[in-house]
């Protein structure tokens, strides 16, 4: 892990291009490419995507993780087979959920292309191909990716939730709501932020749904950071700005991981 880093934090301070020859001459231009972030529309456009993708997937994910694990964790028939259902869009390859996905919106043949013409706006640009649908179709794509993971966890926390606790709210007069608000959210606390971290990381680092379905388009407005490192690289050919476009992202990522984790060692003093 060590030399990778110190490898991409070198490479941004040189002029390093993919196309370079052996023997050329790599000259080191210290903070010349982070400079040229910071003043790149561009660049400043990606990291917004980026931020608004990741917290996007932390409400919507995560959100609809809770609310299904909230209802199989109820007692009904056929509650079994409904959670091995569940995961299955988590446990579909990339590759076959961006299939699925392209088939359902392609405005040709697809189901919410039949759809299209009963709809209040005008799609017919295509869901994937134009703005700001094609943002809307990458964001309900991760979430049907990726809830069914965070629904396993809070189901399993949800479990641990002590009976004797939601029982004894009950018999004092607190209904459903009440009683998530005062039992069961403060005893999965740390665990919903734990998830908020891992699905804000999750999304920060997705690249390839994005890659398959939107390529970063149309005219860049999915292009998160991961894909503006890509097309940096091996479109541009600037191995420098991509490793600096790299570390500024790992940088980003640290500092959210450092203010969820406090959260969360919050979360859990408060809890105990």
């Amino acid at each position: 892990m060590v030399y990778p880093i110190s490898q991409a934090i070198w490479t941004s301070l040189t002029d390093k291009t993919l196309g370079a020859a052996v023997d050329e001459k790599i000259n080191f231009v210290g903070l010349r490419n982070y400079n040229s972030l910071l003043h790149s529309p561009t660049f400043l456009a990606s990291l917004r995507i980026t931020t608004t993708y990741a917290l996007l997937n932390v409400v919507f994910s995560v959100g609809a993780g809770l609310l299904t694990a909230i209802l199989v964790n109820k007692k009904f028939r056929g509650r079994g087979g409904i959670r091995a259902l569940m995961t299955a869009p988590w446990a579909f390859p990339d590759i076959a959920s961006v299939i699925i996905f392209i088939w359902i919106l392609n405005s040709a043949f697809g189901v919410v292309g039949i759809l299209n013409q009963h709809l209040p706006f005008d799609t017919s640009g295509g869901w994937l191909t134009s703005s700001p649908y094609a943002f809307v179709s990458i964001i309900v794509m991760s979430m049907w990716k990726t809830f069914p993971f965070y629904s396993i966890v809070f189901l399993a926390a949800l479990q641990g939730v002590p009976e004797d606790l939601t029982e004894a709210a009950t018999v004092d007069g607190a209904g459903p709501f009440q009683r998530f608000k005062t039992v069961t959210l403060p005893s999965i606390r740390p665990t919903f932020v734990l998830l908020a971290l891992l699905a804000f990381i999750f999304a920060f680092r997705q690249f390839s749904m994005i890659y398959l379905t939107t390529g970063g388009g149309p005219e860049r407005d999915t292009e998160t950071l991961v894909l503006a490192v890509y097309n940096t690289a091996f479109k541009y050919y600037d191995l420098a700005l991509s490793s600096a476009i790299g570390v500024v992202g790992l940088i980003f990522t640290f500092l959210i991981a450092v203010a969820f984790l406090a959260l969360q060692s919050r979360a859990e003093k408060s809890n105990s």
